[in-house]
């Protein structure tokens, strides 16, 4: 998206314009001035002093976007997030492991893109040298841990606890709970300049037994939830928040063969869930009408969880 401020239409000299007309009065003088018809009484030196606010520098200043860094931004939930931060007017950086996504509305968003694979900290690092520089003195805003993986054994199925190779446990445990852990710890600095705020993507695996999600899958997402808690807890004196979202059945590419017996069998609300209304979610908890809401983990998923 151009960063150029564009003059709009009528702001500029008009045409047979009067060429000596007075400006016009600051409004934050109106209030005191004389009503039709009343005598000027006050001498010149009980003038009222000139307006201090710089209204042409202001007429030509550029808006400021809030920033949003979202990562696993190319498909799913994820992209969900990023469309509604940017129909919000937010100034929004993906993260993930393949390119820009061709699907993404903007043409800016191939600059914003950075390439990052959550399982390995160097390319983490990498990820966090990137973004800081950015966005600069700006700041972050916002940051959504979103980016998840849930590997399933040969089958297509399950992985138990009992059948979880080590590089798995390693692998699903380095992008789903410890790359979050290391983008907080090393873009805290740009949270604080922007008064940010973070959302993690925890899951309704992580506090019970689910039929398609696996152990080490479950096991990294409450491990999530416990981060959550304990960094909002350190950060909160800082300004920075720190909430988390807890999904349940939501209508992606991804989803296994019989969800729909499950969203009937276990969904009080008798649906599955929309991508859309995770990213309202989100929005809502990155915004300033959560200003007070801190440590907090909502949970997205039609009453599944009761």
């Amino acid at each position: 998206m151009s960063e150029k401020t564009i003059e709009r239409p009528g702001t500029g000299p008009q045409e047979g314009a009067e060429e000596n007309r007075p400006p016009a009065e600051c409004p934050a003088h109106a209030k005191g001035a004389p009503a039709k018809g009343e005598a000027q009484a006050a001498p010149a030196s009980e003038a009222p002093a000139a307006c201090p606010v710089d209204h042409g520098a202001l007429a030509h200043e550029p808006s400021l976007k809030p920033v949003v860094a979202v990562t696993g931004a190319s498909r799913g939930i994820g992209h969900a997030i990023v469309r509604k931060f940017y129909d919000e007017n937010w100034e929004v950086y993906t993260l993930s492991r393949t390119p820009f996504s061709h699907v993404c509305p903007w043409a800016e968003g191939y600059v914003r893109h950075i390439e990052v694979n959550l399982s390995d900290d160097r390319s983490i690092q990498y990820a966090i040298d990137q973004l800081r520089e950015r966005v600069g003195e700006k700041g972050l805003t916002a940051l959504i841990n979103n980016a998840g993986i849930s590997p399933k054994n040969d089958e297509g199925g399950r992985l138990s606890a009992m059948g979880t190779p080590l590089k798995i446990w390693q692998d699903v445990h380095m992008v789903n709970f410890i790359a979050p852990a290391l983008l907080v710890q090393g873009l805290k600095d740009a949270l604080l300049r922007g008064n940010g705020s973070v959302v993690n993507i925890t899951s309704i695996a992580g506090s019970r037994i689910h039929p398609f999600a696996g152990a080490a899958y479950a096991t990294s997402k409450a491990a999530l939830s416990a981060l959550t808690r304990e960094l909002a807890h350190e950060l909160a004196a800082s300004g920075i928040r720190v909430n988390a979202v807890a999904p349940g059945e939501i209508l992606t590419s991804i989803l296994s063969p019989g969800t729909d017996e499950v969203v009937e069998r276990e969904v009080p609300m008798r649906r599955i869930g929309d991508p859309k209304e995770v990213a309202e979610v989100v929005h809502f908890l990155c915004s300033g009408a959560s200003s007070y809401v801190i440590g907090a983990e909502i949970n997205i998923d039609g009453g599944q969880h009761l």
